[in-house]
């Protein structure tokens, strides 16, 4: 059974920083390229960044781009999202989400297996 639990969100000013973390189990991690997701208050799922299995490949949506990091540690089964000058609008639950695919290509994701996701809050 494929399972994912976020944890590291919490509350920030403007340009603070968290590292969000993503442990998962019940697959073979390595094998998957891995994505975190976001839903902000009233809004649909919106994609953030996906990783290839290896770590050789990474994409970001633009507005994060330069900004948040994605990364991954496949001897730990972990996923990471390291989130740096943060803004009012990078607000929401933040989800990861495996692939049916290797590579960074985020029409892989399999929505349903969200884990419980990660609250990120960024108020002054």
């Amino acid at each position: 059974e494929v399972q994912l639990v976020e944890s590291g969100g919490g509350l920030v000013q403007p340009g603070g920083s968290l590292r969000l973390s993503c442990e998962a189990s019940g697959f073979f991690f390595s094998r998957y390229a891995m994505s975190w997701v976001r839903q902000a208050p009233g809004k649909g799922l919106e994609w953030v960044s996906v990783i290839s299995g290896g770590s050789g490949s990474k994409r970001y949506v633009d507005s994060v781009k330069g900004r948040f990091t994605i990364s991954r540690d496949n001897s730990a089964n972990t996923l990471y999202l390291q989130l740096n000058n943060l803004k009012i609008d990078d607000t929401a639950m933040y989800y990861c989400a495996k692939s049916t695919r290797y590579d960074a290509d985020p029409r892989g994701i399999e929505y349903k297996y969200l884990g419980q996701g990660t609250q990120v809050t960024v108020s002054s």
